[in-house]
């Protein structure tokens, strides 16, 4: 028999890993990139002990689901996704994780053929609380209260893709109006830089090319351990064999001119920003509690584009929060229009419980929420084919992806232009020069030809 100990609080318990030899699971992840990051760990974790993922078409014995809650929609799609699981792995044992598991555990636990319902602090301890998988009549749920959800789960991993994802923070201190996630993770914590140093070496030693940094508020890393996001930036710069980085999301009033100079003359951060706007009019900013005006937002865009004329910025938006007037959402949508960027992330606001927006007076109706979201993603589309229409014709490297199924090749120039290329899967994982031409039919790529 072979068998390990659990290296924390459960250290005495000793688990069985012949359990798990030759049985195979499936994973589905809802929501945001640290939500793949933690998802492909917990799938080490597992093939560590000997799960192995199951092929198409495979009835699996293991289906673990890591949930969004982000919005109404996001918990129902959670929901729609575990009973699918359930109809196509009949006695599969199921694992129920993610943010919509902390925050309605027995909601989750009630849903017929879920077995266990993991937390925040519990995720990374998935080997303990799955004990030999025998099914249970009812969903068992392990979560933490708010006050002791503390501890960082460490994660950087590829899984299907080509990049990595490595996860530098958790949790968030900024408690704004409309947000739960705060309740889900927790307080704002990290793991220390040496530790991400050598995450990321690691992923060099296993040819990653690219790393995507994640977290829930990535610019606050450090408060756990007294270091800062730049120092983390300009360590990581360091890694040799790493050829691309790319900040996921960062706060506008984390993001410093600092920052902004640095990846600027950086060796392999990305002239690519992803900065949560929200809402582009000062009131509805008040109401949400955000933490920037839109003068300060106005001015991180203009420092990028002063320093780096052809980088990428995309941008978070909410619509139809409560108290966005007309008259509101009109001066945010002129606002957003004045901008220079690259691409709009719409989202429609939706009501949560626990949170402080519902005492906010003013609702926005359904109809007008999506008529708001329909103008923006419009604006959107605009202004991402213009920046893409400026580089047809220029020559740029691009990180090239294996396709799937019959789908052509494609990749991602330094600025984050996806490029499709009609090639062969040997090319996946390679920074290949290419021309960029005109739209592919659907117009979401330019067409690369390789240069010789």
């Amino acid at each position: 028999m072979c068998t390990f100990a659990l290296n924390n609080v459960f250290d005495r318990i000793m688990i069985d890993t012949t359990v798990f030899q030759n049985k195979t699971a499936v994973y589905y992840t809802l929501g945001c990139k640290l939500n793949f990051s933690e998802t492909s760990t917990i799938g080490k974790i597992l093939r560590d002990s000997g799960v192995r993922t199951a092929r198409k078409g495979e009835i699996a014995d293991i289906c673990v689901v890591n949930t969004c809650s982000v919005t109404e929609m996001a918990d129902k799609k959670c929901r729609q996704v575990i009973k699918r699981l359930i109809k196509q792995h009949p006695g599969a044992f199921v694992v129920v994780t993610g943010c919509y598991a902390q925050l309605k555990p027995e909601d989750v636990s009630k849903i017929e053929g879920v077995d266990l319902v993991l937390g925040a602090e519990q995720k990374a301890d998935i080997m303990q609380y799955i004990g030999n998988m025998q099914k249970l009549e009812s969903g068992e749920a392990h979560t933490s209260a708010l006050k002791d959800i503390s501890s960082f789960a460490p994660s950087c991993s590829r899984g299907d893709r080509t990049r990595f994802f490595l996860k530098v923070q958790d949790g968030c201190d900024y408690y704004c109006t409309y947000c739960t996630i705060p309740i889900a993770r927790g307080r704002s914590r990290n793991g220390t830089i040496s530790s991400m140093i050598e995450q990321a070496k690691k992923a060099a030693s296993e040819g990653g090319k690219e790393i995507v940094l994640t977290g829930v508020n990535i610019g606050d890393f450090g408060k756990s351990t007294g270091e800062t996001f730049f120092d983390l930036i300009k360590a990581l710069d360091e890694v040799e064999g790493i050829e691309r980085y790319r900040i996921s999301s960062i706060e506008p009033n984390l993001l410093t001119d600092e920052i902004i100079e640095y990846v600027s003359h950086s060796r392999r951060f990305m002239p690519h920003f992803h900065i949560p706007l929200q809402s582009g009019n000062d009131e509805v900013l008040k109401l949400m509690h955000r933490k920037y005006d839109t003068a300060l937002f106005a001015s991180k865009v203009k420092k990028i584009k002063e320093v780096m004329p052809d980088a990428f910025i995309g941008v978070d938006v909410i619509v139809g929060t409560r108290g966005e007037t007309d008259e509101y959402f009109e001066s945010a949508y002129e606002f957003i229009k004045s901008q220079d960027v690259t691409q709009l992330h719409v989202f429609s606001y939706s009501e949560r419980p626990g949170t402080q927006a519902l005492k906010i007076e003013h609702v926005v109706a359904a109809a007008e929420k999506h008529q708001r979201s329909q103008r923006l993603l419009e604006l959107s589309e605009e202004k991402t084919k213009d920046f893409y229409s400026r580089f047809i014709g220029h020559s740029m490297p691009v990180l090239l992806e294996k396709a799937k199924s019959d789908a052509p090749m494609h990749g991602f120039t330094q600025n984050y232009i996806r490029v499709e290329l009609d090639s062969s899967n040997q090319l996946d994982n390679q920074v290949v020069l290419l021309r960029l031409g005109e739209f592919n039919e659907e117009g979401t790529a330019l067409l690369g030809t390789i240069i010789n």
